[in-house]
């Protein structure tokens, strides 16, 4: 089948890869380096994997990144008096928590308590309320970011769009929402984000030209769900069970791939399509912060 309308994230990736570079090299002749911790609570694997490719794509694009790791068990006091000493830290720019956090933790403490200028995470309330309200200079969450960036540069055209958002989470689905609903350029979409209590999902979903799914429920998307011609955005990260993969398991996304793919006029791939973008974002973020923090 031909690639004509796949969305590749790992090449849009590699753009902003570039451009920040650019940006980082600019910093380093002033003498700045930006600064980017990690931090993550107890051994969950998926944790160390995602934070293990963060790491590996700040160091090559020359990012000084630190991960911090408290022990399983650690409790919210811990893990707020470590994000006081990054905070108070000037040679770290950006401060990542990765989720999820091991209960009874709250992440909406957690958050909080990260300076809004170093969240570039995005997850702040001071960044969550600048994205509600237009302002440009708060953080935006780096997955729906990566996703805007994904639909800007495929040209994928979005005013006056109907997107429908398969999902309402803090994470994806509402800060999603917000980015293409905002009276500007590469927005001005007509939003329906739809939940777990949504009727008829699936007719929402067929009138979608923009179908962005985050749901979280592996191959939740089916072909009959999708228009001709529909723009179609997989955010979801499942593991499901698979004897003949190593460990036994693999990642598929929220989207029926192999079926929605002939109906959809464009659509990304799981692997391959919003994850790069993520990570590209998180980096992006991270220079912004290190530029705003030195004056640059």
């Amino acid at each position: 089948m031909s690639s004509a309308n796949l969305i590749d994230g790992r090449a849009i990736a590699e753009q902003i890869h570039a451009e920040t570079s650019r940006r980082i090299a600019v910093l380093k002749q002033r003498g700045v380096q930006p600064g980017l911790a990690f931090v993550r609570v107890g051994e969950d694997p998926a944790s160390q994997v995602y934070v293990g490719m963060k790491e590996r794509m700040s160091a090559r694009l020359g990012i000084a990144s630190t991960t911090r790791v408290l022990p399983d068990g650690a409790d919210e006091g811990d893990l707020l008096k470590l994000i006081a000493r990054l905070n108070a830290d000037p040679k770290i720019h950006g401060i990542l928590v990765q989720a999820p956090l091991p209960r009874p933790i709250d992440p909406v403490n957690v958050y909080a308590a990260v300076l809004p200028q170093k969240d570039v995470d995005g997850f702040h309330p001071v960044n969550v309320g600048k994205l509600m309200l237009g302002d440009p200079t708060g953080f935006v969450p780096c997955t729906p970011g990566g996703v805007h960036e994904l639909l800007v540069r495929a040209e994928v055209k979005i005013e006056g769009a109907e997107a429908v958002i398969l999902g309402r989470g803090n994470i994806v689905g509402k800060p999603m929402a917000a980015l293409l609903a905002q009276k500007a350029r590469h927005a001005n979409a007509t939003v329906t984000l739809c939940h777990s209590l949504t009727r008829d999902i699936a007719a929402h979903c067929r009138r979608a030209d923009i179908l962005i799914a985050a749901m979280g429920v592996a191959g939740f998307v089916k072909a009959d769900m999708v228009k001709s011609s529909a723009v179609v955005i997989d955010v979801g990260v499942n593991r499901v069970p698979d004897a003949n993969a190593k460990g036994g398991w693999r990642l598929v996304g929220d989207v029926d791939f192999e079926r929605v793919r002939p109906i959809a006029g464009r659509i990304t791939p799981n692997p391959g399509g919003v994850g790069p973008m993520t990570i590209a974002l998180l980096m992006r973020n991270t220079v912004r912060a290190a530029e705003q923090a030195t004056g640059q």
